[in-house]
């Protein structure tokens, strides 16, 4: 028998590990609240970076770089005590063993798991929109929408064009399409005034096809007719009412038998649950998001918590909207709930704050819905939403590169755009 063994120090228990699935807005708003808890967290995403979404649309337009709305998960990480990173493609969880499985073989165990996976685009089964469309869902999407834009122009340029290849039409009046509109009619005005002048403007139609009768459905009414005056002024073709029937490679049946011949439809008509929260054995709420209870927990499964687009989160009669603010609200709540845990008191229910809701149209136009019943338009609003985007933008650099590229488009606005390249 050793002599020493009994003067052995035994090893100290490990901290319990927190998986969060997903690193954007709820997963690093979960990760922050961790941050120096008596845990080991790790955040799992297929992509080493995290998207701002709400500027996609402005790298889809030429207006900002790809790297000015991504910012690497490594580099947020290692300013957060115990917390890691783990890159790869999550093909399933089981949920009794506590295990995340990857398709690079690789498995990951859990004691606490919070799924904050996202959304990803809903076509609600409309007839060619998933193959013939395209989305502004991710930074891949935004460049490959860049990508066609500017490929037409050319094309139409070198080759000529007969009809419709210069339309673009948006599908979904909601704040994406809106914002969508808005900015390419803006591009196109200026694109075809300065850079690509032997083309027709009248060819270069933009419109936007809504199944409501008004844009903006959350938006206050005077808001949404604002709205639709301020794209109506920049040339936008707004039509209400209306629903997608098919979408073909070269036009778009709409509903009431209309054939809109065009060269490029985007998708900003809705949200679905993302394909690995829709696979767990999990239960459901209204819209296939996983069902939670007030506390954002799985009532069968309380290790289990979920936060963001995934999560079905009561919110009076409806479910709370899949949104920034609600992501990294909940995000924040699910990361405090653990902690709680760990450090053994109860948890609390969810209380969303309602900070507000903005949509930009186009250069010194936007429409904001704030706390109060403040309601503000035009270049105030516009300039709110310019000052909230930056503020809650993740690192210094990438808030520096958005300030000076939205200044330089400002101040040279009449000199045409500028194309920005590389993926």
């Amino acid at each position: 028998m050793d002599a020493n063994a009994d003067d052995r120090v035994p090893p100290a228990p490990q901290k319990p590990h927190v998986v969060i699935l997903g690193a954007g807005f709820a997963g690093l708003a979960a990760a922050g609240e961790l941050n120096g808890a008596a845990v080991r967290t790790t955040i799992v995403d297929r992509h080493n970076y995290n998207t701002f979404q709400p500027l996609l649309y402005q790298v889809a337009t030429a207006g900002l770089n790809p790297g000015d709305v991504a910012y690497p998960v490594r580099t947020y990480v290692k300013r957060h005590a115990g917390v890691r990173f783990r890159q790869g493609l999550v093909t399933s969880v089981d949920l009794d063993a506590r295990e995340v499985h990857f398709e690079d073989g690789g498995v990951l165990p859990y004691d606490y798991l919070i799924v904050s996976t996202g959304a990803t685009t809903n076509y609600f089964g409309v007839t060619g929109a998933q193959e013939q469309s395209l989305a502004i869902y991710t930074l891949d999407d935004a460049l490959a929408v860049r990508d066609r834009i500017f490929a037409q122009l050319e094309r139409a340029s070198a080759l000529g064009y007969a009809k419709g290849e210069l339309t673009i039409v948006v599908v979904g009046g909601g704040p994406t399409g809106v914002e969508m509109a808005g900015t390419l009619a803006e591009l196109r005005a200026m694109a075809l005034r300065t850079s690509y002048r032997e083309l027709d403007p009248k060819m270069a139609r933009i419109l936007l096809v809504e199944r409501l009768e008004r844009l903006l459905a959350g938006f206050d009414e005077r808001l949404s007719k604002y709205a639709s005056r301020s794209l109506a002024r920049r040339g936008v073709e707004v039509r209400l009412g209306e629903s997608v029937e098919e979408i073909a490679a070269d036009k778009v049946v709409l509903a009431s038998g209309e054939i809109i011949a065009c060269g490029l439809v985007i998708w900003a008509a809705g949200v679905a649950t993302n394909e690995l929260a829709h696979a767990l054995d999990l239960p459901r709420s209204r819209g296939g998001r996983i069902a939670v209870d007030e506390h954002l927990r799985v009532a069968s499964r309380q290790e289990v918590f979920v936060a963001g687009d995934a999560a079905g989160t009561p919110y009076g009669d409806v479910l709370l909207a899949q949104l920034a603010q609600p992501a990294i609200q909940t995000g924040r709540h699910a990361g405090r709930q653990i902690r709680s845990l760990v450090e053994g008191s109860a948890t609390k229910p969810f209380r969303y704050r309602d900070k507000g809701i903005m949509a930009t149209i186009g250069r010194r136009s936007a429409v904001a819905q704030l706390p109060g019943h403040i309601r503000l338009r035009g270049t105030l609003a516009w300039i709110a939403w310019l000052g909230l985007h930056i503020f809650t933008l993740i690192g210094f650099r990438n808030r520096l590169s958005v300030l000076l590229n939205w200044s330089w488009r400002y101040l040279s606005w009449r000199r045409g755009p500028r194309v920005i390249v590389g993926g």
